[in-house]
């Protein structure tokens, strides 16, 4: 039997080779467009063009959470084979999923005292939670155990950063992610919007910035003013719906100015992508500062 098994809700929006390739398990959010329920999660009824050109031509998307009898079904399985697990999820702040999962471990342990089971509130999405699976990885391949992975997790959940652009904030405001003034505010003619992930894990606009370019810009530029001079990048992880050009672009911009051992440019899945709507692009790294240490320096009062 493996150490402990890593799990992730397709929020993490990690590429099924990757799944297959580091052995990690995966919960589905199901997602309903224009009426139709997916209960997969990923791709595998619908491709990411198809699910964008339908948002671009008028369709409505909104997704679920996992609730806590499928949690409790998931963590049942896992305490009946003795097996411990590290579950990686959709921030609390943006999904109850992560509450689902709290109510069901307090029914499982009713029955399975011992279970060995650690949910983690990501404080993220998407590409936080993916960089968060790819740190449990490597902890499991070091021979940690489940429970000493999950408080490494805890810990270093707060050094990763996520900036991003939309091309609408009226997609967040609908979802419910952001308040009817700030999306019309950010949504102003030429202006692109770039938000911040909040040290609690929420999202927030921070700046209004003309034009694209500009955007991509300064979503790089957030490298400079939250890394120590000449620190070195482990994995930087980049995530756009459905403009692949602007990512690429991006990626230009931080390998001119920085040494990355490892940049992962990741497609959005549908549970973020019918909030951020098309033509998102976000920026995800692990820094010496906090997010609340960013934030108190660059937004501080």
């Amino acid at each position: 039997m493996k150490p402990f098994t890593i799990v992730v809700d397709t929020s993490c929006d990690l590429s099924p080779e990757t799944i297959r390739e580091h052995d990690i398990e995966v919960v589905p959010i199901p997602f309903v467009l224009d009426g139709a329920e997916h209960s997969a999660g990923y791709w595998q009824d619908i491709s990411a063009s198809a699910f964008y050109d339908a948002l671009r031509g008028g369709g409505t998307a909104k997704t679920s959470q996992i609730n806590p009898d499928a949690f409790v079904k998931y963590f049942t399985a896992y305490a009946k084979q003795g097996q411990d697990a590290v579950f990686i999820l959709l921030s609390s702040r943006l999904s109850a999923t992560y509450q689902s999962s709290q109510i069901a471990l307090g029914e499982v342990r009713e029955s399975y005292p011992h279970c060995g089971v650690y949910p983690i509130d990501s404080i993220g999405a998407t590409s936080i939670n993916a960089l968060l699976a790819m740190m449990a990885v490597q902890k499991r391949a070091e021979g940690c155990s489940a429970a000493e992975t999950a408080a490494f997790l805890e810990e270093q959940k707060h050094n990763v950063l996520g900036f991003f652009t939309v091309d609408d904030l009226m997609y967040l405001h609908r979802g419910g992610r952001l308040s009817k003034l700030s999306a019309i505010g950010g949504s102003l003619l030429g202006v692109k919007p770039v938000l911040s992930i909040q040290p609690d894990g929420s999202l927030a606009l921070k700046e209004k910035i003309r034009g694209r370019e500009s955007a991509l810009k300064f979503l790089a530029g957030t490298l400079q003013r939250s890394l120590s001079p000449g620190a070195s990048l482990g994995t930087v992880c980049i995530a756009h719906s459905d403009c692949q050009a602007d990512a690429q672009k991006l990626a230009g911009l931080v390998k001119a100015d920085y040494q990355v051992r490892q940049l992962e440019i990741i497609t959005l899945g549908p549970v973020v992508g019918a909030h951020v709507g098309p033509g998102a692009v976000i920026l995800v790294y692990e820094s010496g500062m906090t997010r609340g240490e960013y934030e108190g320096k660059y937004y501080g009062k």
